[in-house]
């Protein structure tokens, strides 16, 4: 379900600019708000940025030997895995019903009844196409 990235799959990394270093730093600011307090200890200035590029068009944002981010043809970017267990709380979060669990765990999309029937929560001020955790 979970995609591993091995070193067969990076066909190339580069430590950014400075300048690209800071659009990569407003571009993840501006698409998780609740993330500004904590982007400073998460891509620090001072530390090198380097992008992976990996097949299939995808990006890693990596600081200090940990990918944080990855986008995919130049897309929004999305926290890691391991990012989202360190910082919970910067998506915003739906819930969906118990019945719903095995099938999202199994790869499946979560579809409306999942999140409006008992047992599931949708926040429905989240804008349309916002990344969310479920």
């Amino acid at each position: 379900m979970f995609k591993k990235f091995t070193s067969e799959e990076v066909t190339g990394q580069n430590q950014v600019k400075a300048s690209v270093q800071r659009k990569i730093r407003q571009n993840i600011a501006d698409e998780y708000p609740d993330l500004e307090p904590l982007l400073d200890e998460m891509l620090p200035k001072k530390s090198p940025l380097i992008v992976a590029k990996c097949q299939n068009h995808i990006n890693l944002v990596v600081v200090n030997n940990v990918p944080l981010f990855f986008n995919v043809r130049d897309g929004p970017y999305m926290p890691t895995l391991r990012l989202l267990h360190q910082y919970p709380g910067i998506m915003k979060k739906f819930r969906v019903d118990r019945g719903a669990i095995k099938f999202v765990l199994a790869g499946a999309n979560i579809m409306c009844p999942g999140l409006t029937s008992a047992g599931g929560d949708l926040d429905e001020e989240v804008p349309v196409d916002l990344p969310v955790v479920s």
